[in-house]
């Protein structure tokens, strides 16, 4: 099974999927929505008729409680700066990794964690003042410190040994609505110790699917491979008429295998049109581009037919009626499917928190 990934999420520092705003998606979700856009539009509602209000609120519920649960996601996600995905040292040597953005954090102190099999919190520092508490317990407490950078702060290590291979996170709490506080993290930054040098991985751009959907959309690929460390960044740009380039942030996915990793850039039609696509790969051994041209034809109007007309007698009014009721019945149930799967990976996402805010709490506890 492939990880999917939505625009905006990348993955943790270890490889896994540890960004809150992460979502798991299966094949037959993704292939499904076109046609059920298309079947949904063809429905026409009466708020006054009775039979079709109980089919009004199966879509109006759903989205609302999806509402809900993008503003908790938006609420956990990382909003800490990490820019390095990846720091690669030998034994001996000494490493810096930095964390920004901590001007958000509504405490004054910023928290250092490692992650191996498990989180376990390392330190934390004073934004003020600079000082650096290590009352964690932590088996390597001695190994660290932390000093202080512009709307920042550094987690160093002056001898990197054999077992400092790890992800390192930073966090601290941030205040919310009604004096509600709640814990905020970086994206992570891994740290691999090994002789070997960071190699730039060899990037190549072409369409991911040889038709075009039933909406007139397209989409691209961008695979990333050979590299060392094994993770990556993806960002996508589109040209301009005037030669600039702009930012895309549609809709987007990512593959990860053994060895590779993959971006997916889904392409809205326009019209028919030939546009200039340019792929970056971000990675420690540095930025690597590559760029396609992707040509997409006039967009279909419809989802296209179950059956070819010529081989049946025109179709009644009750049996159009019938045909659309069954489409946005099946909508619906596929709608609720998706609402409910993302409300279950809300709620344990919201336990993971509660435990590790319930640590963390325990750790300050002890440590004052």
């Amino acid at each position: 099974m492939f990880l999917l990934q939505s625009s905006g999420c990348a993955a943790g520092a270890d490889g896994s999927s540890e960004r809150l705003s992460e979502t798991t998606w299966s094949s037959s979700d993704l292939t499904a929505r076109p046609c059920l856009a298309s079947a949904a539009s063809e429905l026409h509602f009466s708020p006054a008729s009775p039979e079709e209000t109980p089919l009004l609120t199966m879509i109006l519920l759903p989205a609302a409680a999806l509402c809900c649960l993008a503003s908790a996601l938006v609420t956990m996600a990382a909003q800490l700066i990490q820019d390095h995905l990846t720091l690669t040292r030998r034994v001996g040597g000494k490493v810096s990794i930095s964390c920004g953005g901590t001007k958000v954090c509504g405490s004054d102190y910023v928290h250092w964690y490692q992650k191996k099999e498990t989180f376990s919190q390392i330190l934390d520092i004073n934004k003020k003042n600079g000082n650096v508490g290590k009352g964690y317990n932590h088996p390597q407490k001695d190994d660290f410190s932390a000093v202080n950078k512009q709307n920042g702060c550094e987690l160093q290590i002056n001898k990197v040994k054999l077992d400092h291979s790890a992800s390192y996170y930073c966090a601290c709490w941030k205040s919310g609505l009604h004096s509600y506080y709640y814990y905020i993290f970086g994206s992570g930054t891994k740290l691999v110790v090994t002789d070997e040098q960071p190699v730039k991985p060899v990037v190549s751009v072409y369409p991911a699917a040889s038709t075009v959907g039933p909406e007139g959309s397209g989409s691209l690929l961008c695979l990333a491979s050979a590299m060392f460390p094994p993770l990556v960044r993806f960002s996508w740009k589109r040209q301009k008429e005037d030669g600039g380039l702009e930012e895309l942030e549609g809709e987007q996915l990512e593959i990860r295998e053994s060895g590779r990793t993959a971006s997916i850039l889904m392409i809205p039609q326009k019209g028919h049109s030939t546009e200039k696509y340019h792929c970056y790969v971000k990675h420690e051994g540095g930025t690597v581009e590559a760029h396609t041209q992707q040509e997409l034809p006039a967009a279909a109007a419809s989802c296209p037919p179950e059956r070819e007309p010529a081989d049946l007698p025109a179709l009644q009014p009750a049996d159009l009626s019938f045909q659309g009721e069954c489409r946005v019945k099946l909508f619906c149930l596929l709608y609720t499917v998706l609402i409910v799967k993302s409300l279950v990976y809300c709620c344990g996402l919201s336990l993971m928190m509660m435990r590790m805010m319930v640590v963390v709490n325990n750790n300050n506890a002890h440590h004052h």
